[in-house]
């Protein structure tokens, strides 16, 4: 049995204190995803940052596709009708969008399918459904100003994508989920010997740490009890986990589709720990039972990979956590497998730039794949320096950049930037326009790097290097689009 602990220990005279046992990597990520949504719901852009959170691209490439897609079939419908001089009509039209976020993505979509259906087609029949597992979130969700206006058309329903029993079969039209499953239960399965193994996790508190709660008693309980009340009156702890991990076999009655996986297993080299989504498997089913035959369908984006080669790589990174919160790379291609299991035979995986960019009918970048091509990234230059690049970079873009959304960017100084340089990026950011670029992860377009090409060669970018990066190849592990019909 292999022990060893994540996090590295203060003091190496000192011991991490236990404050739970060993379990399965996916029963600690439930109990810690829970905690860090009541204890920090409120703040996770501080912690990290999703395409939709404040950009609107993504957004708009979904409802561009969706309006298409639906005047299309209506038009299949209307020919097919046996008194074609009849208009048949119209049914309302269920768009589910699971794990809501802040509403930006649900507010953008909602908007522009508004202003691209200028005859009135498909909004009007639209309801679109925000679910999450955590009441909070999606009152946070309903409050997005832009989504304000179009609340009328907004229903919440507060319920876990794996298990919908609310929801009837054969009854939403499309469903969007964006970097979700990487948040939903994921099992770390190793093959060893023949036999297969799971990784078990035990969490402690490092002993700086615990050393301050006079309660350690009442601290263990309401950890293991997850009572927030409680947990709210002892110091902030969830950046001060340190986790133990060991390895078990794998008890099979915890884990579905064995035959897929262990199929899909013989592709996987010995002592080669995988992924394995099963809350991302559980929301597939689901979403297969609730959809109409003729509906749009199902999408969902994040970052993972298809690639055998890449699964393959002990050095791929399985997990990551932000602010005490479990992230897991999602392996599409076990996805894939167990989609064909369930009798979805037609799956379409693209990078999520394609998606975005051929829906829109140009080429995409990140702002941060834009500041990757900058000659000093990568070289020795202090943490601050980069940051006075990406406002000079944000601020010579705005200049062409126009957003349909009033945005103010988010952009923390950090304290070791000089006095007077930060004075100087202070005073770019409140130059900001409120329609400009809103999130140093927003997509840019080609047309607008183009325009702004001889401001962003004078900041000491070359054309041939961000055109380039406009077509190149997918990263090992990339944010993808994954996406099926009935």
């Amino acid at each position: 049995m292999e022990q060893h602990l994540m996090t590295p220990v203060e003091d190496p005279d000192a011991l991490p204190q236990p404050i739970g046992e060993y379990k399965p990597v996916d029963y600690w990520q439930a109990h810690i995803n829970t905690l860090f949504y009541q204890l920090r719901g409120d703040q996770q852009r501080s912690f990290y940052q999703t395409f939709a959170s404040a950009d609107y691209r993504l957004a708009h490439a979904l409802a561009t596709d969706y309006f298409e897609q639906v005047v299309k079939r209506d038009k299949k419908t209307a020919a097919k009708s046996a008194a074609p001089g009849d208009a048949a009509p119209k049914s309302s039209l269920t768009v589910m969008e699971w794990g809501p976020g802040n509403g930006n993505l649900a507010a953008c979509f909602l908007s522009h399918l508004q202003r691209l259906d200028k005859a009135g087609q498909v909004y009007p029949r639209v309801r679109y459904v925000l679910v999450d597992s955590h009441a909070p979130a999606l009152e946070r969700a309903r409050a997005h100003p832009d989504l304000i206006p179009h609340l009328s058309k907004v229903e919440s329903l507060c319920a876990d994508v794996e298990n919908m029993a609310t929801i009837a079969d054969g009854t939403v039209d499309r469903i969007i989920c964006n970097e979700l499953w990487n948040e939903l239960a994921t099992k770390l399965i190793v093959k060893k010997g023949g036999e297969y193994e799971e990784e078990h996790l035990r969490p402690n508190l490092n002993e700086r740490k615990a050393a301050a709660i006079a309660d350690w008693s009442g601290f263990v309980r309401a950890f293991d009890a997850k009572d927030i009340e409680k947990l709210k009156q002892f110091p902030p702890f969830l950046d001060d986990l340190i986790w133990e991990r060991e390895y078990h076999k794998v008890d099979w009655k915890d884990v579905p589709y064995r035959k897929t996986l262990t199929e899909f297993m013989k592709a996987i080299d010995d002592e080669v720990l995988v992924p394995v989504n099963l809350g991302a498997c559980a929301s597939i089913k689901e979403a297969k039972r609730v959809l109409a035959p003729d509906a749009v369908g199902f999408s969902c984006f994040d970052a993972g990979t298809a690639d055998m080669q890449v699964l393959n790589d002990p050095e791929k990174p399985c997990y990551g956590q932000f602010g005490g919160q479990y992230s897991f790379m999602v392996n599409l291609a076990l996805i894939q497998a167990v989609a064909k299991h369930l009798g979805i035979t037609t799956t379409t995986i693209e990078t999520q730039r394609e998606f975005v960019g051929s829906r829109l009918g140009t080429n995409v970048m990140t702002l941060m794949d834009l500041l990757a091509c900058h000659p000093t990234v990568g070289s020795k230059v202090q943490p601050w320096q980069l940051d006075q690049l990406t406002l000079k970079t944000i601020r010579t873009l705005n200049d062409i950049y126009e957003s349909p959304y009033q945005r103010k960017i988010e952009f923390p100084l950090r304290s070791e930037m000089p006095a007077e340089e930060r004075e100087a990026a202070q005073g770019t950011l409140l130059s900001m326009k409120p329609n400009g670029i809103p999130d140093t992860i927003a997509y840019v377009t080609e047309e607008e790097l183009s325009q702004a090409q001889g401001d962003l060669e004078q900041l000491g970018y070359e054309r041939e290097s961000w055109l380039m990066a406009l077509g190149a190849p997918p990263s090992p592990v990339e944010y993808y689009h994954f996406a099926f019909r009935p």
